[in-house]
């Protein structure tokens, strides 16, 4: 499904790209005609005003008139020979030309750089010549913008349908998770309760009380392993806990299975009674998972500190070790599932333990830093 929603991704990116890319060739083609026309408009304009300076004629002057009046959107200022304006101009703001003796000019200025100017021919003997500046209508700049909000468009469509298409991929995703947890529970569930029932048994007879004790020590950590599994299946009941005695059983707990030579520590500056709501089994998990990692990484010596600190609007808690670091390369895999440096890893923890932390704990957790040969830091962070 992660490949279907990439190769829909791209078909939709190529869809986009080929859609703007026609609109912009048509656009280019639409306002080389609008500019051909309107030049044309500002030539009738400026022959108008040669053949009205030449004749008394009412029909003429009607219609040199109407020609003026019909070009309602170009505007357009007359110079001379020079480039002086001669103070004809048309569909400007005569306020601004009135208030500003240089107005004309700078127009003159703008409208030069946005089309060439007309020439009318006005005597031929001696030769002079009117120009005629103008600028773009309002036609031709909607025309020239077209193209860029059509992109804005497309744009806003392409991500709203890749948003939904993530938003059901994940949704699956989370229903594929949720579906292996409770199996995974519920095949654990039988033999766990069956090695319960020996356990019972052994203690029932004499000279075996040791092994049932220790039997009954990994009976009781599959119960919690197949208890976590449920949970993440459904809902969990978060819980007001004291988060220094729930991340001081874990440590201790890791601190049995390490080497002596690995040194834990746990620091809460003097802090007391630092609470989250949590679900405590799940919290468990992420810690235990976040140790292992960290024991792994440090190949049998070093240290690992956990620094608890209870601030204004969230508990932070970083994991740091003394191993061999994360490459910048891999920090943004971590959290990925199947992701694992490992010989033998699933790459399964830490994508797990997001999923506790953000979907269940609405927190946020993350490689707060990583230098390759001198250790790696995760923090959680638990809003309150």
């Amino acid at each position: 499904m992660f490949r279907q929603f990439l190769n829909l991704r791209t078909g939709l990116a190529v869809i986009a790209i080929s859609i703007v890319t026609g609109t912009i060739f048509y656009s280019e083609y639409v306002s080389r005609k609008i500019r051909k026309e309107e030049r044309s408009r500002v030539t009738a304009f400026g022959e108008s005003l040669k053949i009205k300076a030449a004749t008394d004629d009412p029909n003429v002057l009607e219609f040199t008139g109407r020609l003026a009046i019909e070009n309602d959107d170009i505007p357009i200022i007359e110079t001379d020979e020079k480039g002086d304006p001669t103070g004809n101009y048309m569909n400007l703001d005569s306020a601004k030309v009135a208030g500003d003796s240089s107005y004309l000019r700078k127009k003159v200025s703008q409208f030069s750089t946005e089309n060439d100017p007309v020439t009318v021919e006005i005597t031929k003997e001696p030769l002079t010549y009117n120009k005629y500046y103008y600028g773009q209508s309002r036609l031709q700049r909607e025309v020239r913008y077209y193209p860029l909000v059509q992109l804005l468009i497309v744009g806003l469509f392409i991500f709203l349908t890749i948003m939904s298409l993530r938003s059901s991929y994940r949704s699956v995703q989370n229903q594929v998770w949720a579906g292996m947890a409770k199996e995974t529970a519920h095949q654990l569930g039988t033999p766990v309760s069956s090695l319960e029932g020996w356990v019972e048994m052994l203690k029932e007879k004499p000279g075996n009380e040791q092994i049932a004790q220790e039997l009954e020590k990994d009976v009781n950590r599959l119960r919690l392993v197949s208890d976590r599994f449920g949970k993440i299946g459904s809902t969990p009941v978060l819980e007001d806990v004291d988060l220094l005695i729930q991340i001081d059983h874990m440590v201790e707990y890791m601190r049995k299975r390490a080497t002596g030579k690995i040194r834990f520590s746990v620091e809460s500056h003097d802090q007391s009674g630092i609470r989250a709501r949590v679900s405590p089994p799940l919290f468990d998990w992420v810690i235990e998972n976040l140790l292992k990692n960290a024991l792994d990484a440090m190949e049998g010596q070093g240290s690992i500190k956990v620094d608890i600190r209870d601030e204004a609007k969230a508990v932070t808690i970083d994991v740091t070790d003394t191993g061999k670091g994360i490459s910048k390369a891999n920090v943004a895999n971590v959290f990925k599932p199947g992701f694992t440096t490992k010989k033998r890893g699933w790459g399964l923890g830490l994508s797990l333990s997001r999923r506790i932390i953000e979907q269940y704990h609405k927190g946020e957790i993350f490689v707060k830093h990583s230098e390759p040969g001198k250790g790696t830091t995760f923090r959680i962070m638990l809003r309150k």
